[in-house]
């Protein structure tokens, strides 16, 4: 059971309490148990923390620190798309979390869901570079599943509707129907103006100063982040010098990987996990 971070409702920061599993990377793992990253779960848009267990498990079992956290869905979905930073505060108390449980000097590996995760993501990358003390901070790698995606909006329904479909009918449609018209107006008819005001994450991605290694987990079947968005940030990111592995699942549903293929899935984390922390 993971601790709750009364600073930042919804994180928990989960220890390791079973004994190391053994590793096809047993030299590697040998000579760098002291070196394990700490694991920072960035979850979907409506996800919970219990969807997230299954994630850490994966690096639980190899004696890693982890910590959850997902986004309200209401900033991911509304505020960010309104232009407003409200997720920037977060990722900063995310980040203090690290110095609050002492793991500050430890390696960080990021793994990043969608593009609520993303959003997230972007302002954590920018704090990283900007503010101290977190540019003191160690990032060995990031992991992205089923994402980053430019704007799409009927992918962005498509997910907003599946975050509300424990909604009555009538509040599902009303918001739907209100974060239609807002992106239609914001991204179509105001576009020449908000593009100054505020830069997509996408574009964001595209242009962070974070040179880590990175992996793609994606799939062409996703219904939600086109596989064609992933597939042109990777062409970027190696263009612009980083070590960049993409995995296409090719008929698993968005972030539905680790359901459909699960070794597969747990040994690419693992197996990108120690080669990060192989060349930190």
């Amino acid at each position: 059971m993971g601790m709750r971070v009364e600073e930042l409702p919804g994180c928990v920061v989960e220890l390791p309490s079973t004994p190391l599993e053994p590793s096809a990377d047993a030299s590697a793992e040998k000579g760098n148990n002291v070196n394990l990253p700490v694991v920072i779960l960035l979850g979907w848009a409506g996800c919970k923390d219990r969807h997230l267990e299954k994630y850490s498990a994966i690096y639980l079992r190899k004696g890693c620190v982890v910590i959850r956290y997902t986004a309200p869905w209401r900033l991911v979905f509304f505020s960010e798309s309104l232009g407003i930073k409200s997720l920037q505060n977060l990722a900063k108390k995310l980040l203090e979390c690290l110095f609050d449980y002492k793991v500050e000097t430890k390696p960080l590996l990021f793994h990043v869901f969608s593009n609520g995760g993303v959003m997230l993501y972007r302002y954590i990358v920018e704090l990283l570079h900007t503010q101290q003390p977190f540019q003191h901070l160690r990032v060995v790698g990031t992991v992205f599943d089923s994402a980053p995606g430019r704007r799409n909006l009927v992918g962005g329904l498509r997910a907003l509707s599946l975050v509300l479909a424990p909604y009555s009918i009538y509040v599902k449609y009303l918001l739907l129907l209100m974060f239609a018209v807002m992106v239609m107006t914001l991204r179509i008819m105001l576009y020449p103006v908000t593009r100054f005001v505020h830069q997509n994450h996408y574009d964001a991605m595209l242009k962070q100063l974070s040179r880590w290694p990175e992996l793609y987990l994606y799939s062409k079947a996703d219904s939600i982040i086109l596989a064609s968005d992933v597939e042109s940030m990777v062409v970027a990111r190696r263009r612009q010098q980083v070590f960049v592995q993409a995995v296409d699942f090719v008929d698993s549903d968005h972030v539905s990987h680790l359901r459909v293929y699960p070794t597969s899935y747990a040994t690419h984390c693992v197996s990108f996990m120690y080669s990060c922390i192989g060349h930190a």
